[in-house]
């Protein structure tokens, strides 16, 4: 039996494999990673080609080794897999992958008062056999589950649909006439770039926009984490981090404002076939709607242990799942964001690291 189980390579799996390994566990006795990516990366090296290093959000540090400088021209998934697999190799952290986690099963009731059965160890079953561990950290993050709205009248619409999952280029929708929906950064992206590809936009969020100049300092940072869980301490589902810091007025987004580019039309009451109806009656003939309207928790695989509340989240206690302790969530809430997700595995790791000393001693 293994003591943990990372599933998920990315940002925050790495920082708790990390971890783990500085704290004395060894990589492939004690612990592995499994990946369900072909390389390193994490979800950056499924981002479109046009996201360069410039233009993205911040990709922080690792733990223990720096990004360093890098062509902010350069595509930031290529920069951002140059930089995970450098990080594998030098901290000696073997990746299973390509491996599809497919379930996560208790395989006896966690009583934490019972010696018996404390130590009761967790199935991971994936498409290349099935790990026994003593912990699971589970560091999926949310690209695998993009979120898709549904409106009245949106299954009438003859003309093409994507989501943020699946942009590769604005090139391929000049001259076309594009309506994109949602309100965080991908969504500001799209608009500007779409713009200079030679589109016509429309722009639809459900509130107005929030431009901010406030400066994004650590403490900032550490704020909003606060705030974005605080639901998920309440188990209810998480908020974007987006939802709770704004959009920051860049030279680049004020530009798009005064254009007209970054102006919202509000939301969206409903849809036709060859277009939208917003809820002030006007409309737009679209070619193309393309959804940036955000992910969700990438958890189905964890479905067996039954961990979500009524209201449709899970309680947490810090990083680990209350229903279900041995099971620790990073890349969930704020952790989610580039902004929170070392210091979440670095958590989590410490967590793992407590209850298997705990374990052990008994």
């Amino acid at each position: 039996m293994l003591e943990v189980v990372v599933i998920g390579a990315g940002q925050a799996g790495l920082s708790a494999a990390y971890y783990l390994a500085r704290h004395g566990l060894e990589a492939e006795r004690d612990f592995v990673l499994l990946d369900a990516n072909a390389g390193p990366g994490g979800a950056w090296r499924h981002r479109w080609p046009s996201l360069t290093l410039g233009a993205a959000h911040a990709i922080h540090d690792l733990p223990g080794m720096k990004l360093g400088a890098s062509d902010s021209h350069e595509a930031a998934s290529t920069v951002v897999e140059r930089y995970y697999g450098r990080y594998e190799k030098t901290f000696q952290l073997p990746v299973h992958r390509p491996v599809k986690v497919q379930a996560v099963q208790a395989s006896d009731a966690y009583d934490p008062s019972s010696p018996g059965n404390r130590n009761a160890p967790l199935l991971v079953q994936t498409n290349m056999g099935d790990y026994s561990a003593r912990l699971v950290i589970n560091a999926t993050g949310t690209w695998d589950k993009p979120y898709w709205p549904h409106y009245r009248g949106l299954d009438t619409f003859t003309g093409r649909e994507l989501h943020t999952h699946d942009f590769h280029s604005a090139q391929e929708f000049a001259g076309q006439r594009v309506l994109v929906v949602g309100a965080g950064t991908s969504a500001v992206s799209f608009l500007l770039q779409l713009a200079e590809a030679g589109a016509q936009t429309a722009w639809s969020t459900r509130r107005p926009p929030e431009f901010t100049n406030r400066e994004f300092k650590p403490d900032w940072g550490r704020d909003v984490e606060q705030r974005v869980n605080e639901r998920t301490a309440a188990g209810l589902p998480p908020l974007s981090v987006v939802g709770v810091t704004g959009l920051p007025l860049t030279r680049q987004y004020q530009k798009g404002i005064d254009a007209g580019i970054l102006s919202s039309r509000g939301p969206l009451q409903r849809f036709t076939e060859t277009g939208a109806v917003f809820s002030d009656g006007s409309n737009f003939a679209a070619d193309t709607i393309l959804w940036a309207t955000g992910f969700r928790a990438a958890l189905d695989h964890l479905a067996p242990l039954k961990l979500r509340e009524h209201g449709g989240g899970i309680v947490m206690d810090g990083v680990k799942v209350a229903r279900e302790p041995r099971v620790l969530l990073v890349g969930y809430g704020a952790s989610a964001s580039t902004l929170g997700a070392s210091r979440a595995g670095r958590a989590a790791a410490l967590a793992a690291i407590e209850m298997i000393n705990v374990a052990v001693t008994h």
